[in-house]
């Protein structure tokens, strides 16, 4: 027996999101339905209002409402430095240590050749006239530590090195509060690599 047209067509939408599958839509789905009609009645509402209203800063690539999100427009922070980021959540996160005072560039993803993502794909072109306005003097690389993150980052660093920009990459190491017995050997490699005078 088959479920009803609109259960199958709900189970199918909720498997477009990350990490879901079949099992796991179906229980999200009958949670909804069974369980939070309210919540399934606002997560609509806000899926349909973010999908309306959000677009991408011409700035920072970043998910804004205006044309110019609010960060990019604060007169606060340094112009000349341009952190590149993975996704929105990477910025959010960099965001969260009040250490950087720069703007961002979003690239909403990273080069992975087998998934057919390349340059194209990230409109890289933008990140090149970002990065290239004049005002910008470092661009620091802050994609993540995975194959693609690097790959990422090499091509990046390739890329702006040629346009005779100064480009730095976030650099690798210990956790803070991380005890060195209970870390991987690459991650204590990379520490030593990157040790730093005091």
């Amino acid at each position: 027996m088959s479920l009803p047209s609109a259960l199958e067509e709900l189970v199918e939408a909720l498997r477009c999101l990350p990490g879901v599958g079949p099992k796991s839509a179906q229980r999200m789905a009958y949670h909804l339905l069974q369980r939070d009609q309210k919540g399934a009645r606002r997560l609509a509402a806000a899926l349909e209002h973010a999908v309306a209203v959000l677009r991408h800063c011409s700035r920072c690539n970043a998910f804004s409402e205006d044309e110019v999100c609010e960060r990019c427009a604060s007169p606060r922070r340094d112009a000349s430095l341009l952190c590149v980021v993975e996704m929105p959540a990477d910025l959010n996160m960099m965001e969260q240590t009040h250490a950087f005072q720069g703007l961002y560039y979003v690239l909403m993803g990273h080069l992975s050749p087998l998934d057919g993502i390349g340059p194209k794909e990230l409109h890289l072109e933008r990140l090149l006239a970002r990065a290239g306005d004049g005002t910008v003097k470092e661009v620091i690389l802050a994609t993540n530590f995975t194959n693609e993150g690097e790959a990422t980052a090499h091509y990046l660093g390739e890329m702006l090195r040629a346009r005779n920009l100064k480009v730095s990459r976030i650099a690798r190491g210990l956790p803070v509060g991380g005890e060195i017995e209970h870390t991987d050997a690459g991650t204590i490699a990379q520490a030593l690599i990157e040790r730093r005078p005091l």
